[in-house]
């Protein structure tokens, strides 16, 4: 089997945990049963010997077998990585949800989104970038804990989004540990702060939605997390200046960073991406169309 799963964007400024997206770069892996299990990786984490001993995927792939009774066989994994790892991209969720729904393809289980993201969430905590890797576009979700169980279930709304925006993501040279970012975040927030952000991400749901890109840069505002972790890459305030000055829509910190997502018009993203490249050499530049489809069996 083959099966692709998309980066992710999450957080879009003021959506805090609840909010993200779907971009088209994707991570592919191929898995065939064999006689030995190996790993191949290929692209990002390819020079990371430690992913082939002690490999994330197939540690929940496995899990999952083993959970459903699943009889003990050896697969040869092959992985192409086109997701940078560590970036704020969602190279975690894309292999929490890839792992699971390839071990749903290969017990013959139905692929069932709302079970697998529930499934998805025991590995991921924060809903915001595991939903839109599995169901691609644009998403909102939020946790529901039951009083008595204190399960946890992840509520989604799903929305595709048009061909007439695209994004303009920097990727710079330095990595930011979510973990890490975090922890420097303020315990409390002010009821000033708080309502300032559930105007903002209220609105830019609505706009998402909507397609009023003209209230995405407003809507994009956020006081509980972005200034804070952009400060471990000061450079990202340029980044946003400039973008924000050259045609981008929104331009939010990806994730905890330390990718900076930019949308604009189609016919705009040519010039904003060699403007910032030109001004920040060091750093990938990439132009990219949106994924509506999420986690996707390319072959079986």
């Amino acid at each position: 089997m083959i099966l692709s799963v998309p980066a992710t964007s999450a957080n879009l400024g003021p959506g805090f945990d609840t909010l993200g997206l779907a971009l088209k770069l994707h991570n592919i892996v191929s898995i065939t049963p064999t006689r030995l299990t190996s790993i191949q990786i290929s692209g990002e984490g390819a020079n990371h010997p430690k992913l082939r001993v002690d490999n994330i995927f197939v540690r929940i792939f496995n899990e999952i077998l083993t959970l459903n009774n699943f009889p003990n066989t050896h697969f040869k994994f092959s992985f192409d990585n086109a997701i940078p790892i560590s970036r704020g991209l969602g190279s975690s969720s894309a292999v929490i949800i890839s792992a699971i729904v390839s071990a749903y393809h290969i017990m013959q289980k139905p692929i069932n989104k709302p079970e697998i993201l529930q499934l998805a969430l025991t590995y991921e905590n924060h809903p915001d970038n595991i939903t839109p890797a599995l169901y691609g576009g644009f998403n909102i979700a939020m946790i529901n804990e039951e009083k008595k169980s204190k399960k946890k279930n992840v509520i989604n709304f799903q929305a595709p989004l048009p061909d007439d925006i695209k994004a303009v993501v920097v990727v710079p040279n330095v990595s930011i540990s979510t973990k890490m970012s975090r922890h420097s975040l303020p315990k409390k927030y002010t009821t000033k702060d708080a309502v300032f952000n559930l105007s903002r991400s209220s609105m830019l749901s609505a706009a998402f939605i909507t397609h009023k890109w003209e209230l995405l840069a407003e809507a994009s505002e956020d006081r509980f997390h972005q200034k804070i972790r952009m400060k471990n890459c000061p450079a990202l305030f340029a980044v946003q200046k400039i973008a924000l000055h050259n045609g981008a829509l929104l331009s939010t910190l990806s994730g905890s960073g330390s990718s900076f997502l930019n949308i604009c018009y189609r016919n705009e993203s040519a010039a904003l991406a060699q403007i910032l490249q030109e001004n920040f050499p060091k750093f990938r530049v990439l132009e990219l169309e949106f994924d509506n489809m999420g986690a996707t069996l390319i072959e079986s």
